[in-house]
């Protein structure tokens, strides 16, 4: 038997670690265990894993430069899979869809360019664009790119902050919301491109949904005073609850422009709600209430201004002085430019990097949260797979495209995207369909956006972000899920309301590591004991009042059978045993068993401490000296340390020293063990806690530590480090070499550097133990052959927890 402690090397900087690893190796490469004790004369073909090799991770990763390179050139470009098997039907499906979401993105294009403080026909521009040049690079193919409320509310936000601290005259609102969407854009080609969109994965659902509620709330309140037509006396860019405020305190002095605010808000409401309503009550006219609710913007903004020019047209008229100067009685729109005049090579003025650096970080992260939590949500619900990388590589080329056309910062649009995917939309190309749509309206419908309400365009907003704001249901069922994601979801609304968009979002982003991070280092883990499990099919199942349940799905089958699911018994595979009737009172499984023999119960490893199992259930513990220990999370250099502690805190308390101290001794023992105290206890029955100790050291030795690695995915130097320790520890305390044995290895790399590391094996000349356990898998094929399923030159490792 070899020491162990002078066999292992410290992994962390030994000077002969080289040296060792490279005996280890050679030693696992030609191993010589060709005489393993063998206690019923079972034969098995030996079996030696190859390990991983770091130089053929780097083959794997460079090989075929020319192949992957032309794979990654190709993946680009979805589009190209596809569009050679175009056709009539799917044709059919992206007009009717891309029309009626064109439809519906004129209006709300130009009610997000009045968010984002800009005139509306950028807001039409970055419609174009989005939906456009979206087609070519999409993954998905019901996302609708272009402005959305909450981008435009930070677009707004960037713009009145940048000119509140340089001036109005420094730079344009459009050169602002530009040279953001450049930057932005730029950023998100270059995540996309180097396959960084991973990173977004890391802000949980929860996180996202308490951050679009709160700017929900947000936007709705900023929208308020322009509804009622006194927005020029609250600050709107202000937190919330101060914008709900001064909207309070502002109320008297309401203009008419609330008749144009107020009504369409409250027509919006009760078209939605009637429609919905209608849609249930008459399921045959489904559809035709469908597309009659989704038409409800375009429909109330058309009567809006048809009104509106009625009212003003004759006093614009009538106005004798320039048409530049004329006020109409209420705000519209006003002057929208005819086609694409502000197309162009976009030159960035000088010093603006400089003062919108502090706001790019943020509006990268709404650009992008957003559009891939919708892509990836309408993606799972209606079943195609949705590729982030190339989604954040699509929004990347959409916005660099945009800043030639002066468009602002566009995403994905929940509210468009769901209407675009109940039309039938087939594929990306309906984005062509839209786009075109787009374009009709700024060439032929200009003159007649002059007229359009402001106030209408506030409830439009108003109305489409009401959608985002979670109800009580969400709340509740993050609850009943977990409590702490609904406590990350409330607070986030909370800061948001009370606070700032941006300092939501950095919540969410800080919420969902920290909690990530928490649970990472404080790790969960198990320790095993065993139950017997037989599986049994469409038993009759005994209710508590004595009455009994048939477990088949079949209503033709009789309830008198139960079918037993063999193993290992391939003769009496499919069986019938009438055993339990329908007139039974009790079940006896024991007896059962020892009616019909073929039943077979088989050793499972649960935790001892019965959790998520029945409490009827006797677990027994593992025999005298074995511990089972299962981590449930990742073992790596944050929490490895935590679980060799709960590991050796238990091996201590169910076992004894191996080498006592000495009684008569107190000196003998470490001053942080200094031992029991010499006199009586009263609540000890007046025995001493030398007594009490004495009893205590009737434990057994330990013996076997068994790792169940299931769930282990990788492991790192840190990890094994403190593997070796614990060894190192656990062979101290029982003055003997403890066997430790590992089991459910799915990683090579995990198996390797544990090898590498002295585990698997301890002699190569011997076991420590005096049997061996070794798992054999039968060949379906060849009648009396088995294989070793694992290696057996690391008959330490095993493919499933021995009985021991």
């Amino acid at each position: 038997m070899s020491n162990i402690e002078s066999e292992v090397p410290n992994l962390l900087g030994h000077e002969d670690l080289t040296s060792y690893i490279s005996k280890k190796s050679h030693e696992f490469q030609e191993p010589k265990y060709n005489n393993y004790p063998r206690g019923d004369g079972t034969i098995v073909p030996e079996y030696n894993e190859v390990e991983p090799t770091a130089i053929g991770w780097v083959r794997d990763v460079i090989g075929h430069p020319g192949h992957k390179l032309r794979d990654y050139l190709f993946s680009l470009f979805p589009i190209l899979k596809w569009i050679l098997h175009y056709n009539v039907q799917w044709l059919y499906g992206d007009l009717v869809a891309g029309i009626t979401v064109g439809v519906v993105l004129v209006p709300q294009s130009m009610s997000y360019a009045q968010l984002a403080g800009l005139q509306a026909q950028f807001g039409l521009y970055s419609s174009f664009v989005g939906v456009f040049i979206y087609s070519f690079f999409a993954t998905s193919k019901d996302v609708s790119i272009g402005p959305v409320a909450v981008m435009s509310a930070q677009v707004g936000k960037v713009i009145a902050s940048v000119q509140s601290a340089v001036g109005t005259a420094k730079y344009q609102p459009q050169d602002i919301a530009t040279f953001l969407n450049l930057i932005c854009g730029g950023i998100a080609l270059g995540l996309g491109i180097f396959r960084l969109g991973f990173i977004l994965e890391f802000i949980s659902i929860p996180a996202v949904m308490g951050f679009m509620s709160g700017s929900a709330i947000n936007i709705a309140a900023g929208q308020v005073p322009a509804l009622m037509g006194f927005s020029s006396l609250v600050n709107t860019r202000a937190a919330t609850y101060e914008v709900i405020i001064q909207s309070l305190k502002a109320l008297p002095h309401t203009t008419v422009d609330a008749a144009f605010g107020l009504v369409p808000l409250a027509i919006l409401i009760f078209w939605k709600w009637f429609t919905e309503f209608g849609q249930k009550r008459w399921p045959k006219y489904k559809w035709y209430f469908f597309y009659v609710q989704q038409l409800r913007n375009a429909i109330v903004i058309i009567v809006a201004t048809a009104i509106s020019w009625g009212v003003v047209h004759p006093k614009k008229i009538a106005f004798k002085g320039a048409a530049s100067k004329f006020k109409p009685p209420f705000s519209t729109i006003g002057v929208v430019p005819s086609g694409l005049q502000d197309v162009g090579l976009y030159h960035p003025p000088n010093g603006i990097v400089h003062d919108l650096a502090p706001y790019i970080p943020i509006s990268t992260i709404i650009l992008l949260l957003e559009h891939i939590a919708i892509s990836k949500s309408f993606g799972r619900v209606n079943d195609y797979k949705v590729i982030p990388d190339q989604e954040v590589i699509a929004i990347g080329v959409t916005n660099l495209v945009g800043t030639v056309f002066h468009a602002y910062p566009a995403t994905g649009s929940f509210s468009r995207s769901a209407l675009k995917a109940k039309c039938g939309v087939r594929t990306p190309v309906a984005g062509l369909f839209t786009g075109a749509v787009v374009l009709l309206a700024l060439y032929c419908l200009t003159s007649t956006f002059y007229y359009i309400p402001k106030a209408t365009l506030s409830a439009v907003i108003i109305h489409a972000v009401s959608d985002l704001v979670a109800d009580y249901k969400v709340t509740w069922g993050f609850w009943n899920v977990s409590p702490l994601d609904c406590g990350m979801f409330v607070i986030n609304i909370i800061i948001t309301v009370f606070a700032t968009i941006e300092e939501g979002c950095y919540f969410a982003i800080a919420a969902s590591a920290a909690v990530l991070l928490f649970r990472i280092a404080k790790p969960q883990g198990h320790f095993l004991g065993r139950v017997q499990v037989a599986e049994v099919i469409n038993p009759t199942i005994a209710q508590s009042e004595g009455e009994y349940r048939d477990g088949s799905n079949d209503s033709n089958d009789s309830s008198d059978d139960v079918e037993i699911h063999q193993v290992l018994e391939d003769s009496t595979e499919g069986k019938k045993v009438k055993e339990i009737s329908s007139s039974t009172t009790s079940t006896n499984v024991r007896d059962l068993v020892s009616a019909h023999p073929n039943i077979k119960f088989h050793t499972r490893w649960v935790p001892l401490t019965k959790e998520n199992l029945n409490a009827h259930i006797n677990v027994q513990p593992p025999p005298p000296g074995v511990i089972v220990f299962k981590p449930i999370e990742s073992f790596t250099y944050p929490n490895s340390s935590r679980q060799i502690d709960i590991i050796a805190d238990e091996a201590k308390r169910l076992t004894r020293r191996g080498k006592p101290y000495d009684s008569l001794s107190v000196g003998s023992r470490p001053w942080n063990d200094p031992g029991p105290l010499r006199f009586k206890v009263p609540f000890l029955n007046n025995k001493t806690v030398h007594e009490v100790d004495q009893v205590a050291e009737t434990r057994p030795l330990l013996r076997v530590l068994h790792l169940d690695f299931s769930v282990v995915t990788n492991i790192d130097v840190t990890s094994i480090q403190a593997l070796v320790d614990l060894r190192k520890q656990l062979n101290k305390y029982a003055d003997r070499e403890v066997e430790f044995h590992f089991s459910g290895i799915l990683s090579p790399w995990v198996r390797r550097g544990l090898v590498q590391a002295g585990f698997g094996t301890y002699d190569q000349n011997g076991l420590v133990s005096d049997k061996t356990f070794v798992n054999i898998a039968a060949d379906n094929d060849l009648e009396n052959q088995y294989y070793a399923p694992i290696g057996t030159n690391t008959p330490f490792f095993h493919f499933e927890i021995p009985e021991y």
